[in-house]
C-alpha cells in the first residue's frame, strides 16, 4: 500500500498478507476492501471526520509484525490498531502497540493464549492499551466434553498438544483447558508436547493405547492431525471421536487429500452464517457477510471472518464514542468501556472474565461430506447459543 498520510481519523490494520498465515488474514483483508468506502467518515457528537482505513502486512513473521505497526503509526498517523494473526505474531502487535502507546483490538484465539504469551496473568490489569475479544480455553474445554460425553460419561482422552504457546496454555493448571475438563470426570493422557511440524506420533499413540483413551483431543494442524491418525490406524488405535481446535474450525480441503477420511472430528464454531447477528456499521447480517464474500472471492466462508468484520466495527465505535477520537488515550478508554453489539455478537468489555477481554460464545460442530465430497461444518451442540439451531447429529464410531 503506498503511503498517503492525509488528515483526519485513521484506523490501522496488521494483516497476514504473505507466508504461512496468509490465509488467516484472508477474512480481515475482505473486510478492509469492503468497508473502506462505508466508513469514510465517522459521527462525533454534531460533527463528522474524516476516516480511512490502512494496513500493513505481517509477513506472518513478529518482527514483520512490529515493523507493520511502526509504519502504521510513523507513516498513517493512526488512532488504533486491529489485528489477527496467529499466536506468536498477534502477541508482537499488541505488545508493540503496548509500547508506542497505541489503542489495539485483536482476536483470533483464546483469552487465556493471549494474556499468558504476553506473560500476563488472569485478573490483572497488566495492559493500558491493547484489547481482545474471543473465547476462552475454558469455552472450548465444555464444548469439547459436552461432545465426549455423547461417546458417554467420563472418558479417557488423550491429548495431542504442542509444546508451543498453545500447548503451553492448555496445560495451565489454572487457567487452561485441564481444570475444566477434570472436573466433569474426564481423565486426560498427555504424553507431553511435540514441535510443529510433528515427525512422528509413536509415543502418543503408544501412551493413548496403554491408558485406552478411545476419545483424542488436539489443537494440531491439519498436517499433524492427518499424520498422528495415519500412525493410530496403522497401530491399531481408532478413537470413536476426535475434537480439534484451532485449524480444524477452518474449511478443509476434500479429506481424501488431507489425509483425515472416515475421521470422526468435532470442533468448535464461533462464527457462521446461521448466526442471529448485524453489523452495528451498516446492518448486515450473518448470512449477506458470508454470501458476499464468497461472490467477491470464490471461495467458502471462513469462520474468522464475523470477528474480523466485528474488529471494524468495535475499532470506530471507540472513535465515535471517545471523548476527543485524536486522543489515542481516549480512545483506550473508549474500548475499555465499549459495549457493542455486532456481527459477531454482543461483545462487552467492561465484564469479561479478566480486564481488557470481551467473550465470544461457542458451540461445537463437525465436519460432514457436503456438495462435490467438500466437507462442510455442522453444528451438533448449541448449549452456549441456543439462538443457532444443531443442523445435525453427532456421529462417533462404535
Amino acid at each position: 500500500m503506498a503511503v498517503h498520510r492525509t488528515e483526519g481519523l485513521c484506523i490501522g490494520a496488521v494483516v497476514p498478507r504473505t507466508g504461512r498465515l496468509a490465509r488467516l488474514g484472508d477474512p480481515l483483508a475482505f473486510v478492509l476492501e469492503r468497508l473502506a468506502p462505508r466508513l469514510t467518515h465517522l459521527a462525533h457528537g454534531s460533527r463528522r471526520l474524516p476516516l480511512r482505513l490502512a494496513w500493513r502486512d505481517s509477513r506472518s513473521d513478529a518482527d514483520g509484525a512490529r515493523r507493520a505497526v511502526a509504519e502504521l503509526v510513523r507513516d498513517e498517523g493512526v488512532q488504533a490498531v486491529v489485528t489477527t494473526d496467529g499466536t506468536r505474531v498477534l502477541p508482537a502487535v499488541a505488545d508493540s502497540c503496548e509500547v508506542l502507546g497505541i489503542p489495539c483490538v485483536s482476536t483470533a484465539f483464546p483469552w487465556q493464549t493471549y494474556l499468558l504469551g504476553r506473560g500476563a496473568e488472569p485478573a490483572a490489569r497488566p495492559f493500558r492499551w491493547t484489547y481482545h475479544f474471543a473465547w476462552g480455553l475454558d469455552d472450548i474445554a465444555a464444548v469439547f466434553a459436552e461432545m465426549w460425553e455423547r461417546v458417554g460419561p467420563r472418558r479417557t482422552v488423550g491429548c495431542l498438544w504442542n509444546d508451543g504457546p498453545q500447548g503451553h496454555s492448555l496445560r495451565h493448571p489454572r487457567h487452561g483447558f485441564v481444570p475444566v475438563a477434570t472436573a466433569r470426570g474426564h481423565t486426560l493422557v498427555d504424553p507431553g508436547g511435540y514441535r510443529e511440524p510433528a515427525t512422528g506420533f509413536e509415543q502418543c499413540v503408544r501412551r493413548f493405547q496403554e491408558a485406552g483413551a478411545d476419545v483424542v483431543t488436539s489443537a494440531a494442524t491439519v498436517e499433524d492431525l492427518a499424520l498422528f491418525h495415519r500412525q493410530a490406524h496403522e497401530a491399531g488405535l481408532r478413537p470413536r471421536l476426535i475434537t480439534c481446535s484451532r485449524w480444524l474450525a477452518q474449511p478443509r480441503a476434500s479429506p481424501h487429500t488431507d489425509g483425515l477420511a472416515n475421521t470422526r472430528i468435532a470442533t468448535l464454531v464461533y462464527w457462521s452464517p446461521r448466526h442471529p447477528f448485524r453489523s452495528s456499521v451498516d446492518d448486515t447480517t450473518a448470512a449477506a457477510l458470508a454470501r458476499d464474500y464468497r461472490r467477491s472471492t470464490g471461495k467458502p466462508w471462513l469462520q474468522l471472518l464475523g470477528p474480523a468484520h466485528a474488529l471494524l466495527e468495535v475499532a470506530a465505535h471507540a472513535l465515535a464514542t471517545a471523548a476527543d477520537p485524536t486522543d489515542r488515550r481516549a480512545v483506550a478508554e473508549a474500548l475499555g468501556r465499549t459495549r457493542l453489539d455486532t456481527v459477531a455478537g454482543p461483545l462487552d468489555f467492561t465484564c469479561g472474565p479478566t480486564p481488557n477481554v470481551a467473550l465470544l460464545p461457542l458451540i461445537g460442530g463437525q465436519w460432514r461430506p457436503g456438495p462435490g465430497r467438500q466437507p462442510e461444518l455442522a453444528v451438533v451442540t448449541n448449549t452456549r447459543l441456543p439462538g443457532v439451531a444443531p443442523d445435525a447429529r453427532l456421529t462417533v464410531g462404535l
